[in-house]
């Protein structure tokens, strides 16, 4: 068989030597990567993923024995899928559901700012604790967003945090600060979602 004059064989041979050229490459950029360190991710935007990004992620860190805690700020009312799932490793992950449900639920500004209290507590006392090896703060960006907690106050402690420490912090609307202290920073961008189209909320995909 040919394809634009060229035999398969041919075709193969080209590819091989490009993929050649591309591992060589490749090679020569990981060279350089040497550095290792706790790293701060923000999973933000308008789009659906946030939290099941930041969940996987807390599944691979189970696989590889890791410590984790995970602290909840908005969906302390949910009955989720991967509550469930953490609890079957009580060794390995502490869950702490401390939100109250989003802000238009409770219609009480002093509660939420008590619930954002009490979760930053818990938070901030994970994120002292080296034994922790990744730290996941679940829509800590909705409370900052509302300023139901100061933000520098977040950063300081982010900034303290043992060093090979990994945290993830979710959620809309993620401040500037926070942002800019970030390693990695992911906006998940909304397409299209079943919602628009009068599908609700469900199980195994939402919570």
């Amino acid at each position: 068989m040919k394809t634009d004059g060229m035999t398969e064989a041919e075709i193969d041979a080209r590819h091989a030597e490009k993929m050649a050229a591309k591992k060589a490459a490749r090679a020569k950029i990981l060279a350089n990567k040497t550095v290792e360190k706790g790293l701060l991710i923000v999973h933000t935007g308008k789009g659906k993923g946030k939290s099941t990004a930041a969940f996987g992620m807390v599944m691979r860190a189970i696989g590889h024995g890791f410590k984790v805690a995970v602290v909840q700020f908005v969906k302390g009312k949910w009955e989720t899928g991967e509550r469930v799932v953490l609890e079957a490793f009580p060794d390995q992950v502490e869950i702490a559901t401390m939100g109250e449900g989003f802000t238009w639920e409770t219609q009480d500004r002093q509660r939420d700012l008590a619930a954002a209290r009490a979760g930053w507590d818990r938070a901030a006392a994970a994120l002292a604790n080296p034994d922790y090896k990744l730290v996941v703060l679940d829509e800590l960006n909705i409370v900052l967003r509302y300023d139901y907690l100061p933000v520098a106050e977040i950063v300081a402690v982010l900034q303290a945090r043992p060093p090979g420490q990994h945290v993830i912090v979710t959620g809309r609307n993620a401040k500037d600060e926070l942002i800019e202290l970030a390693d990695l920073v992911t906006e998940m961008t909304q397409v299209k979602h079943p919602f628009r189209d009068g599908v609700k909320a469900q199980p195994g995909i939402e919570f």
